[in-house]
C-alpha cells in the first residue's frame, strides 16, 4: 500500500476527534480538586511512545506529537525506548535516571505492556498479575517519593482485524492487571488500550492502514523492501494516540482544560521531526 503525503493529511483530518478514553479511574484523580498544571511531562514506554531517529522514518512515537497538544509551558521528555518492558526499563536504570531530574508537580507517564508480554525473553517478560504490577508499583512508588504525579497508561492496541472486520485486542491479562493496580494504588488510569481500540474499529482494517507503518518497496530509503508492522505508527496514528492521551488527561482531571489544546484541530506532519543519527 502506498501512502502520499495527500493520504497522511487526509487521515489526519478524518481522524475522529471526538473518541475518548473512557473514565475508568475518576476516583483516582483529582478528587474533586482542580488539577495542578505541570512543569514536565515524563513518559516512560516502549517503541510505541518513543522518539525516533531519521534513519527509522516516517515510523513514529506517540509521545513525539504530544508536545502539539499541550499548552505552551508545559515541557515534554520523552524517555520512552524501543523495545523495553516494564522490567527491563528499571534493570537498564531507565526509571532510576527519570527519579534524578524528575520535579515535584512533575506527571510520570507510564505505558508498558507490548514487550512485558514476550515469554520467551526472560528479560524483558513478566506476569500480568504479579511481576508486571510489582514493577508498575516502582514508578508509582518512585515518582510519589519525588513529589511527582505517576499515571498508568494501559498500552495502545496493534492494527489487528477479525474475519468480520472487527478491531481485536492483543494485550492480553495486562491492561485488566494495570486497571485493578490503578484502583489499588489510587493513581489515574488512561485507557488507551480500550480508547485506541474503540479508535480502530471506527476506521476499519483498510482506514486504520495509514496509521500504521505500512511501505511499499522502493517507496522510502529507509524502508527499500517496504514494510507491513502492524503495532508503529505513522504520522498520523502516532497523533491519533497522542490526541487520546491528550484528551484522557483532560477528562481524567489529570490535567486543566486550558493545559490540552488542539484537540479538534489538525496537527500538520511537518511539524513532527526526527532525531539525527
Amino acid at each position: 500500500m502506498s501512502i502520499s503525503r495527500r493520504q497522511v493529511t487526509a487521515a489526519l483530518t478524518a481522524l475522529p476527534l471526538a473518541v475518548a478514553a473512557p473514565p475508568a479511574a475518576t476516583a483516582a484523580g483529582s478528587g474533586g480538586r482542580a488539577p495542578r498544571s505541570p512543569g514536565t511531562v515524563h513518559i516512560a514506554g516502549d517503541s510505541t511512545a518513543a522518539d525516533k531517529y531519521a534513519s527509522a522514518a516516517p515510523e513514529t512515537g506517540w509521545g513525539m506529537a504530544l508536545p502539539f497538544l499541550l499548552r505552551k509551558g508545559i515541557a515534554v521528555a520523552n524517555h520512552a525506548v524501543n523495545g523495553r518492558s516494564s522490567k527491563s526499563f528499571i534493570d537498564e536504570g531507565r526509571l532510576d535516571a527519570i527519579l534524578g531530574v524528575i520535579r515535584p508537580g512533575d506527571l510520570l507517564l507510564v505505558q508498558f505492556g507490548h514487550n512485558d508480554e514476550k515469554s520467551d525473553d526472560p528479560g524483558r517478560y513478566t506476569e500480568p498479575w504479579s511481576t508486571y504490577q510489582d514493577c508498575l508499583r516502582r514508578y508509582v512508588k518512585g515518582a510519589r517519593d519525588a513529589g511527582a504525579r505517576p499515571v498508568l497508561l494501559t498500552s495502545v492496541e496493534r492494527r489487528r482485524f477479525d474475519a468480520a472486520g472487527d478491531a481485536v485486542a492483543t494485550h492480553g491479562e495486562y491492561p485488566a492487571a494495570m486497571r485493578a493496580l490503578a484502583a489499588d494504588e489510587r493513581v489515574p488510569l488512561l485507557d488507551i488500550q480500550a480508547a485506541s481500540l474503540a479508535l480502530w474499529q471506527r476506521l476499519g482494517a483498510e482506514g486504520t492502514k495509514p496509521y500504521f507503518h505500512w511501505l511499499l518497496p522502493g517507496e522510502s530509503p529507509n524502508y527499500p523492501d517496504g514494510v507491513s508492522d502492524n503495532t508503529h505508527f505513522h504520522p498520523p496514528g502516532a497523533v491519533a494516540a497522542a490526541r487520546l492521551v491528550a484528551r484522557a488527561l483532560r477528562d481524567e482531571r489529570v490535567l486543566a482544560p486550558g493545559d490540552t489544546r488542539r484537540l479538534d484541530q489538525e496537527i500538520p506532519t511537518s511539524w513532527l521531526s526526527w532525531l539525527d543519527d
